[in-house]
C-alpha cells in the first residue's frame, strides 16, 4: 500500500504540472488550468510580477497539502525495498 501511495503522489504531481496537455488539448480562455493560466500573465509588453507571484502561491497550495498530508505513506513507499 505504501509504494502505491507515493506512486499516487507522483502520478498526482506530474499531472498537476502538466503544462504540455493544457496547452495542445484546451482552446477556451476560460478553461485554462492554473498553469496555463499563470504562463499567459508573462507577456512581452510587460510583466504584472504581484499576480504572478500570487498566482504562483495559489498554484504551489495544492501539491504541498497532498505531499504533507500523504509523507508517511511516501516515505514508507520509498524505503521499502531498500531494508530487508
Amino acid at each position: 500500500m505504501p509504494a502505491i501511495a507515493a506512486y499516487g503522489i507522483f502520478q498526482f504531481l506530474w499531472v498537476w504540472n502538466d503544462l504540455l496537455m493544457a496547452l495542445v488539448f484546451v482552446q477556451k480562455n476560460t478553461n485554462y488550468p492554473m498553469t496555463l493560466a499563470i504562463q499567459s500573465l508573462l507577456s512581452q509588453y510587460g510583466t504584472e510580477w504581484h499576480l504572478l507571484a500570487a498566482g504562483a502561491f495559489l498554484l504551489m497550495v495544492v501539491p504541498l497539502l497532498v505531499f504533507f498530508s500523504l509523507q508517511r505513506y511516501f516515505v514508507q513507499g520509498l524505503l521499502a525495498g531498500s531494508v530487508k
